[in-house]
């Protein structure tokens, strides 16, 4: 189960990693003074940094099989969840919102820039039902790891 997790915490990366240069490349990160994007970077480079910590620990877990690890692992998981489930709830009305760049997360003197449209609204909404599934799937695989169901 703990290479089931691994494999589950890769590809949840991937998703991730991809979304994370697809929000800094569209001016994420320039956009928190403006206030167009809903996502704030502490919020973003938070979420990434545990989870690539996390991910870390978990194979050097895979390696060395000590219980703590498995358990540090899972803890940092923790927040990484709660990050990203705020964060998604953020970029809901975002991809719901017009194309057209006007609507309520955008200011009126930013409407007519180039960052005019949020850069989290050039998240592919596979990429992110995919990341968010995978996430869910690495918990638990995480969390039944640590508890020693299934051996590892």
């Amino acid at each position: 189960m703990d290479i089931a997790a691994l494999i589950a915490w890769v590809v949840t990366a991937l998703g991730g990693f991809y979304m994370l240069g697809t929000w800094i490349q569209r001016g994420g990160i320039r956009q928190q003074r403006t206030g167009t994007s809903r996502l704030p970077a502490p919020a973003v480079l938070g979420h990434f940094a545990l989870a690539a910590i996390g991910l870390v620990v978990w194979i050097v877990y895979v390696v060395a099989d000590k219980a703590a690890l498995a358990w540090t692992a899972f803890v940092l998981l923790l927040p990484v969840a709660l990050l990203g489930f705020v964060m998604l709830a953020r970029w809901i009305p975002v991809h719901r919102a017009p194309a057209t760049g006007a609507g309520p997360h955008v200011t009126a003197a930013a409407a007519g820039a180039d960052d005019a449209v949020p850069a989290e609204r050039h998240f592919p909404v596979p990429v992110v039902v995919a990341h968010g599934l995978f996430a869910v799937a690495t918990l638990l695989l995480v969390l039944l790891t640590a508890l020693g169901v299934g051996g590892s």
